[in-house]
């Protein structure tokens, strides 16, 4: 018999994006494009901190 939670494995998966995102600096590693005078690197930094807590926030209802 399968449990509920044993179901309900793959949403797991998808906190991989923002590790594989923030893991690989040759994606980030560049000063242009500025968003309003913040270099490239600070702001990806900055917005896959929020879109990591999104992808958490998603697979924790997921996984409910």
């Amino acid at each position: 018999m399968v449990t509920r939670t044993e179901k309900r494995r793959w949403p797991l998966l998808l906190l991989i994006i923002p590790f594989i995102a923030t893991l690989l600096p040759f994606l980030y590693n560049s000063y242009q494009p500025e968003f309003i005078g913040i270099p490239f690197f600070y702001w990806y930094q900055l917005l896959w901190t929020i879109l990591g807590a999104l992808v958490t926030a998603i697979v924790y209802w997921l996984r409910g």
